[in-house]
């Protein structure tokens, strides 16, 4: 029996769920369809990425939807556009048996006059970015007073974007809703207050323990130089042949570069950044769920909302600053129930970043060692073996040759036959890590270090954050900060990116609602005022300056523009 005919479900859904090859439902679907099938009470589910949230409030959507009323019954709302195509696949495979339904995608990138007229045809249920749902909005396309059902899904990730005033806005315009469901990998107080605020005793679910990481990753982390970073992920690439994963940097001239770095050497590699088109980004998307591509590199912003079954590693080539981060990026692994592993490269200096990260995912990170150049050549050879043993010779038409192959290697030996193959696979990889260096921070290095820094009375530098250093760094001031959709990590990204500079030059961030306050080092002040100054965000004009006297505690003038809502910012 198919367990989730007794969830409630009708004959239709639950036949889609099997032809999908699901017979029993995750524990948030297991919890959350009875409660939503109702369609009156308002619900909250806390369940990491990956756990089958889409089925749990897309099937009890589907059975509440009235075909024969052509207008908007129920509006999904979600971070990015990749997560809103997700969305509407999924829903066109639940309702394969329920022709008569129909889902739009609304998102930004794409002609919002097709969208405008797909909406005028009449759907029951709108899949939406907050950026374009609001255009649609002000230009009267959509009208949500019949909206019975509104889902928030990844509510953590649309706030941590900046989209809080949208959301209130939907939430305030929806005045006929019967119920609201919020799905969140996370619990922060802003996600409370939308509960709080727009929710009537709503019945709280939670999978796992709050601010968790899914217990099905292995977090690992390994130790370098900062120079040594890249040959360091070059050498866990080469360690783990067959991955199939995405590896995060922070800023988009990282993502690039590695891209190129890696492509130039053979490796099955692309780029996704904010820095692409929107064509661009879907062929490259598009690729990457055919696994034709082998790994993604990509920044936090441009991977928001990936949702593909099968990623099996996810690198952190640098880790974010932004600690909450890193649980939404190492949830692109180990989705749906399988098992998947998280790799952060670390300096030595941010060790106390990884006791931060297990406090807060409440997991053991394992200290492993960069493996060394012979690791890596016996890794691969036995991974070409199995391949080697387990391909499918049964389709091919492969006796008609066998004869002459037999002919060809009459006077080989198997042995010598075996050899060769190897030598044809394993050549580059042998030379290569011939004479590879051990990439470890050894701790008989680090205690020479700090003798010889004791010696110079510099130990304190040593242990201290970079940005403590005395007489180094000045403070500027700039006029951006979370109202303009900003959190920490987007925000480095923007000021790296932007002034070409890299992240040792910087200091303490102070990012604060209106503004923020940035340290950077004094020979690099010069150039980021240069580059940041007078430009234009999202429709405003950018002010950057030094902070009088360096005291953080100037207020900045109000520059008489009101402000202009969120948008998508892809």
């Amino acid at each position: 029996m198919n367990e989730f005919e007794g969830l409630g479900l009708n004959e239709n859904l639950v036949k889609a769920v099997q032809d999908l090859g699901f017979t029993s439902p995750t524990p948030i679907q297991q919890k959350a369809i009875p409660i939503l099938l109702s369609g009156t009470t308002d619900f909250v589910g806390l369940a990491q990425t990956g756990t089958g949230k889409t089925a749990a409030f897309g099937l009890p959507l589907l059975q509440l939807i009235d075909e024969d009323k052509r207008y908007p019954q129920a509006l999904i709302v979600c971070p990015t556009r990749e997560l809103c195509l997700q969305i509407c696949n999924d829903l066109q495979e639940y309702k394969k048996y329920s022709k008569n339904i129909s889902a739009e995608p609304v998102y930004g990138g794409a002609s919002i006059v097709m969208q405008i007229r797909a909406l005028k045809k009449g759907v029951h249920i709108v899949v939406a970015t907050p950026g374009r749902l609001i255009d649609m909005i002000e230009r009267k396309a959509i009208d949500l007073v019949k909206v019975k059902y509104v889902v928030l899904d990844e509510a953590d990730e649309m706030l941590n974007m900046g989209f809080r005033e949208d959301i209130d806005f939907v939430l305030k315009n929806t005045v006929n809703r019967e119920s609201t469901w919020l799905f969140s990998a996370t619990m922060p107080s802003e996600v409370r207050a939308i509960s709080k605020n727009f929710m009537k005793d709503p019945q709280e679910i939670t999978v796992g323990k709050k601010n968790t990481a899914n217990v099905n990753i292995d977090h690992q982390y390994f130790i370098t130089q900062a120079h040594s970073r890249f040959e360091t992920l070059k050498r866990l690439v080469d360690f783990n042949p067959g991955m199939y994963g995405i590896i995060f940097t922070r800023t988009k001239i990282d993502a690039q570069n590695i891209a190129e770095k890696l492509s130039k050497e053979g490796y099955n590699v692309e780029a996704l950044h904010g820095d692409l088109t929107q064509q661009q980004r879907d062929r490259v998307m598009q690729r990457f769920r055919n696994q034709d591509i082998q790994i993604l590199i990509a920044t936090d912003v441009a991977a928001r909302g990936i949702d593909i079954d099968g990623i099996t590693h996810v690198i952190n080539f640098e880790l974010p600053d932004d600690i909450e981060v890193y649980t939404h990026r190492s949830g692109r692994t180990a989705r749906a129930g399988k098992s998947g592993i998280c790799i952060s490269i670390c300096h030595s200096r941010e060790s106390y970043k990884i006791r931060q990260l297990e406090k807060m995912v409440n997991a053991q990170f394992h200290k492993l060692d960069i493996p060394s150049g012979k690791d890596v050549c016996r890794k691969q050879f036995f991974y070409f073996i199995d391949k080697l043993k387990n391909t499918d010779i049964s389709n091919g038409a492969y006796e008609a040759y066998m004869s002459d192959l037999e002919e060809k290697f009459a006077d080989m030996s198997k042995e010598e036959v075996l050899k060769r193959v190897a030598a044809l696979e394993f050549n580059h990889f042998l030379k290569y890590y011939e004479n590879a260096e051990d990439l470890n921070v050894r701790s008989d290095f680090k205690e020479r270090r700090t003798e010889n820094n004791r010696r110079d009375n510099r130990s304190e530098r040593i242990e201290r954050p970079s940005y403590q250093r005395d007489g180094g760094f000045t403070k500027l001031f700039i006029n951006l900060g979370t109202k303009d959709g900003f959190y920490k990590a987007s925000f480095l990204q923007y000021i790296l990116d932007e002034s070409n500079l890299k992240k040792d030059v910087l200091g303490r961030i102070d990012l604060r609602e209106m503004n923020a306050w940035v340290e950077v080092d004094k020979s690099a002040a010069g150039k980021m005022i240069k580059s940041l100054d007078g430009k234009s965000y999202n429709g405003r004009q950018v002010r950057m300056n030094e902070a009088d006297g360096g005291s953080g505690n100037r207020k900045p003038a109000h520059d008489g523009r009101k402000r202009i809502p969120v948008r998508e910012r892809r």
